[in-house]
C-alpha cells in the first residue's frame, strides 16, 4: 500500500474530511489533495505530524511493504481535536565533530548521516541529518557545541522549525523569521562577531 493509500485511508477511518486533516497538519485542502492523488509527498516535519494525527510509525507510513493493521480513533474532529499543543519540530543538519559532548544526538532523529571531506584537518564531518521534537532543544544543542581557538574556532549549527530559522553557538541561540532580511542580516551580523566569514552564512533556508 502506498503512503498516498495510507492517508485516505487513515483519514477516513478517524471520520475526518481533507479540510479537518489540513488543519491538524497545518497545510492547505489542496495539499491533502495531492498527498491522496499521488501529486505530492509530504514534507518530513508533515510526515511526523501525520505519525501524531493518526498514531501509527513512520515505517507504517513510508514503507510499501507494511499494511495497516489498525487505526486509531480520534474523539472530535477539526480544530477542537488541536490540543494539547504540538511540540515544535526541528529540522537540520548537525555536524557531529562540532559538539563537545554527543550525547546530545539522542535527542535526535536521524534520517541520514553522510561523512563531508573537508579537505584539512580533520579529514572529514560527519554531517547527521535530523529532525528533534523536543522544545528545548536550541537551548541544549546551544550548551554543547564547541568554541574557541583551541576547538577550531566557534562552531555552529544551523536548523529551522517552521518559518522560524536558528542560528545557534556556544551558549548564544540567534533567530529570525524566514524572509525577514532585517532579522536575517542582524543574525548574519552577530555571526561575523563570532568569527564566522560571509561564505558560510548561506545556510538553506
Amino acid at each position: 500500500m502506498k503512503l498516498s493509500e495510507k492517508i485516505i485511508a487513515l483519514r477516513k477511518a478517524n471520520g475526518m474530511t481533507q479540510e479537518e486533516l489540513a488543519a491538524l497538519c497545518h497545510v492547505s485542502r489542496q495539499s491533502i489533495s495531492k498527498w491522496e492523488a499521488d501529486i505530492a509527498l509530504p514534507e518530513t516535519e508533515k510526515l511526523l505530524l501525520l505519525g501524531e494525527v493518526f498514531h501509527v510509525s513512520m515505517d507504517v507510513l513510508l514503507k510499501d511493504d507494511l499494511l495497516l493493521q489498525a487505526v486509531s480513533n480520534v474523539s472530535c474532529c477539526g480544530d477542537n481535536a488541536v490540543h494539547p499543543k504540538k511540540p515544535e519540530i526541528f529540522e537540520g543538519i548537525l555536524i557531529k565533530e562540532s559538539v563537545a559532548d554527543d550525547t546530545v544526538i539522542d535527542l535526535l532523529h536521524i534520517h541520514k548521516v553522510e561523512l563531508w571531506n573537508t579537505g584539512g584537518q580533520p579529514k572529514y564531518w560527519t554531517a547527521l541529518f535530523f529532525t528533534c521534537s523536543h522544545t528545548d532543544f536550541p537551548e541544549q544543542i546551544s550548551r554543547v557545541m564547541k568554541s574557541g581557538t583551541g576547538t577550531g574556532g566557534n562552531w555552529f549549527v544551523d536548523f529551522r522549525s517552521d518559518q522560524t530559522k536558528y542560528i545557534v553557538f556556544k551558549n548564544k541561540i540567534c533567530k529570525y523569521q524566514i524572509g525577514n532580511r532585517q532579522e536575517k542580516e542582524a543574525v548574519c551580523a552577530e555571526c561575523r562577531k563570532m568569527g564566522i566569514p560571509d561564505e558560510q552564512m548561506n545556510w538553506p533556508e
